[in-house]
């Protein structure tokens, strides 16, 4: 059986590639007259091993050299693992000869000054072989053997590398960097013993998937690849001896991982939910599969039945289901769906919702009608059984967006509300948002905002319940993080001065310039709210925009990129009955206002700041291989945007915004009052906002030019606001600092100015927010 999944796999040559790309880069950096900061710290801490250990030690050295390389061979041999132990010894003794090869086609690396007075053992005068060879040795065996072994097994493998690699630093054979590019060199060597002498589990041809079943019971007579993915499962259909026809698929890789801009969208999403517990390996994956299958079977739901779940030794798992004959749902046309099966599908979800079964991926394509007219549910990989019931209102969303692809969004919304109850739609309605979906389910329809956003609002009218509103996007590991970065912030910033100094300024502060500061972060946000009762010609209620501005203060300003501020004000203007597309585009000129003003005093401030600080002579460079190279990018980026995912992604969205973006501006620009309040509020919030900077270091009794530290303050806003961050906290600080050194203020007065003008105009408002936030929602606003 071992012999019939032996096979080589193209991902091969990849890995090898990468590999010889690193340990060139590595070579590249060993060159470098200068220590990187981070292989001193390393070999700084693993010179502080006890002495007495080097003993120890050097027997761990042994498993990368020759004796290493005869024991793992000889223990392969012993449990009758031939190929293994050829794949070892070859791949060993490959790794000692390329070694070999780089030590005498390069130049020892010598023993930086830096390391001199630490190290406690030397390679003496001639220096560092790069890179290093018993590191290697022990990668290579590590990589040829992984195929062969367990997880525990291949685990414990790379783990005897890492402590070959910390013995011979710490014995002074090699630095952090050369034991680095001999792992990577030992990787790419047991790979190249993939890729030439083969390895098991990487092919399952049609004799081992015969020799498996037969092994397990049952006796094929015919087998036929019908699917072959690179990423999805392998598919085949069998026929057996009595005449019956299977499915059977083979998992080689875990499916139920979620990316992780998925779980960003989950974290920033409006309502509260769940991640689903991970699998430990396919074979656990298939083994669930089938399980929930079968307890959707039980209870009724229409399934595509399980005979089989097995694994093929040294191959994959399958999975064993047999023929159905139909059509998936989503090659049917809305006239060949009457009533009657839209009934019987919300019946099969209603069911998965009884029995607790979440099915977490109920797109058209995984639901089957078979030749009867009876529907059938497959591919439960992502199921959940025993989860909480907002699980199984996600399915409701799901099969609405589903259905919605299929017969339209108002045939979808009434058969929902003739077979579903008030309280299940309810429940479903919150989840019809794009943060929520899966792009798998959304992706089903052609434009999946707008039409996300008018089948929530259809539904919302049908069962006479307002859209929902949003809720704080604020989880509690949210607010950990923030506290977490804003200490380390408020605690490592003040090390680019004497920390006694900075305390020493904040206590000899004058409050009254810091009161203006506080009230200059509150004007600001008067400043907010003028910009957007100049978004959209309907007069809005002023003190409520007020209000939500504030709230906004909170929700925007504690959320990754901002997300809160669009939230509450899109559930804000939805709640005064704007539809959701006007809402959008009310939201959308916002942004769009204060970009072009951030843009333009961007600009305005680099050119102050040039001026307050000499940069000396700067020339675009213009030789041939930056031309080429902008060449190439501008080829790139024209094929990319002519290509049919350039028109779709790119070209189509794009005209869809401009259009929307239009249609509100037009409007807006007509009237000179809106234009006003746009334009003036987003420039009075830029100058309120940088006055509070300037206010601060008044308080600490600075000696500045106001111009360019306004110019430091809305220049380091804008570019520190790129990061991740909640806030841009961390990267707005350490900008502000770096600004207003350059221009003069002294290391200790802009750290203490920066930290406290941060603390007083930005963060501070977040209180008031809170409780804003809190009160709108009592009142139903937000």
């Amino acid at each position: 059986m071992l012999r019939l999944s032996v096979g080589r796999h193209p991902g091969d040559v990849t890995r090898m590639v990468v590999a010889a790309g690193l340990v060139l880069a590595c070579l590249v950096a060993a060159r470098q007259s200068s220590v990187n900061p981070v292989e001193a710290a390393i070999f700084t801490q693993v010179e502080e091993l006890p002495s007495w250990s080097a003993r120890g030690w050097q027997g761990v050295a042994l498993l990368g050299s020759w004796p290493g390389i005869a024991l793992a061979g000889g223990i392969a041999l012993y449990f009758s693992r031939i190929r293994l132990s050829s794949g070892l010894v070859a791949s060993g003794v490959v790794a000692w000869f390329l070694t070999a090869v780089m030590h005498w086609v390069t130049e020892p690396r010598a023993m930086p000054l830096a390391f001199a007075h630490e190290a406690l053992r030397s390679p003496g005068a001639r220096g560092f072989d790069f890179p290093d060879a018993h590191v290697a040795v022990a990668a290579a065996l590590a990589t040829a053997g992984a195929p062969y072994l367990r997880r525990p097994s291949r685990q414990i493998m790379w783990v005897l590398v890492v402590l070959v690699a910390v013995a011979d630093v710490f014995l002074g054979k090699n630095l952090p960097l050369g034991a680095f590019a001999g792992a990577v060199l030992g990787w790419g060597t047991g790979t190249l013993s993939h890729l030439v002498l083969g390895a098991p589990g990487r092919r399952a041809s049609e004799e081992s998937v015969l020799a498996a079943l037969r092994d397990s019971g049952l006796d094929p007579v015919r087998i036929s690849t019908t699917g072959r993915f690179l990423l999805r499962p392998q598919e085949f259909e069998l026929l057996t001896a009595d005449g019956d026809r299977l499915q059977m698929k083979l998992v080689r890789r875990l499916h139920r991982l979620a990316g992780p801009t998925y779980k960003l969208r989950r974290a920033v999403a409006s309502l509260d939910t769940q991640y689903d517990p991970g699998l430990s390996t396919p074979r656990h994956e298939v083994e669930h599969e089938a399980y929930i299958t079968l307890l959707a079977e039980r209870a009724g739901v229409g399934v595509l039945p399980v005979l089989l779940a097995g694994e093929i030794e040294h191959g994959p798992p399958f999975l064993i289901r047999r023929h159905i004959d139909g059509r998936p749902l989503s090659t049917l046309d809305a006239d060949e769906l009457d009533d009657d099966l839209l009934a019987r599908i919300w019946e099969d979800v209603t069911t998965l919702g009884r029995q607790h079964i979440a099915h977490h991926d109920l797109r058209a394509a995984n639901i089957l009608v078979d030749r009867a007219g009876q529907p059938r549910i497959a591919d439960f990989t992502l199921s959940r059984a025993g989860g909480p019931r907002a699980q199984s209102a996600q399915d409701v969303a799901e099969m609405l967006v589903s259905l919605t692809s299929v017969v339209g969004v108002d045939r979808a919304v009434d058969s929902a509300v003739e077979s579903l109850s008030q309280e299940t739609l309810e429940e479903a309605l919150p989840h019809l948002q794009w943060l929520v979906l899966h792009s798998r389910i959304r992706n089903q329809c052609g434009s999946a905002k707008v039409t996300l956003a008018y089948l929530r609002e259809t539904l919302a009218e049908r069962i006479g319940v307002p859209v929902p509103s949003f809720r704080s996007p604020v989880r509690p590991a949210t607010v950990a993080m923030m506290l977490a970065g804003g200490f380390a912030v408020y605690l490592l910033l003040p090390q680019l001065a004497s920390m006694s100094q900075v305390l020493s300024s904040l206590a000899e502060a004058d409050w009254r310039w810091l009161a203006v500061v506080v009230i200059s972060g509150m004007l600001a946000i008067l400043a907010s709210a003028v910009t957007v009762l100049g978004s959209t010609p309907q007069r809005l209620p002023v003190r409520k925009t007020l209000a939500v501005q504030v709230a906004a203060a909170f929700t925007g300003r504690t959320t990754a990129a901002g997300i809160g501020f669009y939230g509450v004000n899109m559930v804000f203007l939805e709640r005064l009955g704007l539809r959701r597309t006007h809402a959008v585009g009310v939201i959308l000129l916002n942004r769009v206002a204060m970009g072009l003003v951030s843009a333009v005093a961007t600009g305005l401030g680099l050119l102050v700041i040039g001026n307050a600080v000499p940069l000396g002579e700067l020339a675009i460079p213009t030789g041939p291989l930056a031309l080429s190279g902008v060449a190439v990018v501008v080829c790139v980026a024209v094929a990319v945007l002519v290509s049919p995912f350039g028109r779709r992604r790119v070209w189509r969205p794009l005209a869809a915004s401009t259009h929307e973006l239009g249609a509100e501006l037009l409007p807006v620009l007509h009237r000179p009052l809106r234009s006003a309040q746009l334009f003036g509020g987003a420039i009075a919030f830029l100058a309120l906002s940088a006055y509070g900077l300037a206010a601060t270091l008044s308080a600490f009794g600075a000696d500045y030019p106001l111009l360019p530290v306004l110019a430091v303050y809305i220049v380091g806003s804008t570019l520190g606001q790129i990061a991740p961050t909640p806030g841009g906290l961390g990267a707005v600080e350490a900008a502000l600092v770096a600004g207003l050194t350059a221009v003069g203020v002294g290391s200790t007065v802009a750290v203490a100015a920066v930290l406290a003008s941060r603390l007083l105009s930005f963060w501070l408002p977040v209180l008031p927010g809170l409780v804003a936030f809190r009160v709108l929602q009592r009142r139903g606003v937000v």
